[in-house]
């Protein structure tokens, strides 16, 4: 997985970019962009200063640091990071500085979307004697069933997601953990948040979620480098391991429902009233744009139902998520 995305000729490295295989909600409508710049606003008043740091981490091309640029208002100065492992784009603005890992000792917001997701992780089976073993996978994305799974890794099953039946999988999010804990690290003062497909313990897919896109497809996980491959996060594990930065044991973290998240930012997927299009017909007509965007983003059974980890780092932003 990790070769397959980041290697030389690995998914994520590819002149296209994400964009050019699924959509995100960054890609869905400016909606979003503008809901992150509310949120950075708030971030910044918690903090109470007027110069603060976006990091986005997985940033693609760019494109979210871009629509949240352009929808912070006046007076509030920001320094963007863009933190992702392909070259930067052409044409960027100038004002991004673009890492491959998030900067240290900044204060601001961390803002990670779908990023976790394409955290590589190992697959584990259950096999037909109740033993617990890794799926080991071929170029061409033939399987088979590899070492049993021992040390840090069983104790992250036992944990977080327990396999007894034969043929029931999980993906282990050890690595997502530590990488979210370590995004986390980085921040000295602010919020970091990370949105993404996601389940919790007690609700976990007893066959796991390993899926591959391209081209707008859902397909075959096969790990060539030509599809992305992604995997649904856990959420819960990575919260407690945020957690565990600064002792918080468990408190300090919040996850809701991405169509929750946007309606405290303001987005809302309600019809414009019919007595606009009267007075206003070109302004109903962008009104019933917007309305559409936002019922995309918030829609159950869709984008909606993404979930949105905050961990607050020494602000009181933890009342806004409460």
């Amino acid at each position: 997985m990790e070769s397959a995305l980041y290697g030389p000729e690995g998914f994520y490295r590819r002149p296209e970019g994400p964009a050019g295989h699924f959509r995100t909600s960054v890609h869905a409508s400016p909606l979003f962009a503008s809901a992150v710049a509310r949120l950075l606003v708030a971030t910044a008043e918690a903090l109470d200063t007027d110069e603060i740091a976006l990091v986005d981490v997985g940033a693609g091309r760019g494109e979210l640091l871009t629509g949240v640029l352009a929808a912070v208002p006046d007076g509030l100065a920001v320094r963007p990071y863009a933190v992702e492992r392909a070259a930067r784009p052409p044409g960027l603005d100038p004002r991004v500085e673009w890492t491959d890992r998030p900067p240290p000792g900044v204060r601001g917001l961390l803002f990670a979307n779908e990023w976790l997701d394409n955290v590589p992780v190992d697959v584990a089976e259950t096999g037909p004697d109740g033993t617990v073993r890794y799926v080991l996978v071929g170029p061409d994305g033939t399987e088979r069933p590899g070492a049993p799974v021992e040390g840090p890794d069983a104790n992250w099953l036992a944990r977080w997601w327990p396999l007894t039946e034969p043929g029931t999988r999980a993906e282990i999010g050890r690595a997502r953990d530590e990488a979210w804990a370590a995004a986390v690290a980085t921040l000295d003062r602010g919020l970091a948040v990370a949105v993404d497909y996601a389940h919790v313990r007690g609700d976990r897919p007893p066959f796991g979620t390993l899926t591959g896109f391209r081209d707008g497809r859902e397909v075959r996980p096969v790990p060539d480098g030509g599809c992305d491959i992604t995997a649904h996060v856990a959420l819960d594990a990575c919260a407690a391991a945020g957690d565990v930065r600064d002792g918080a044991g468990g408190a300090g973290s919040f996850v809701l429902k991405q169509r929750e998240a946007l309606h405290r930012l303001g987005v809302s997927g309600e019809r414009p009233p019919l007595t606009l299009a009267v007075n206003d017909p070109a302004s109903y007509v962008r009104a019933l744009a917007a309305a559409g965007e936002a019922a995309e983003l918030t829609a159950r059974g869709g984008l909606g139902d993404f979930g949105w980890l905050l961990r607050p780092v020494g602000t009181a932003l933890r009342d806004w998520a409460a």
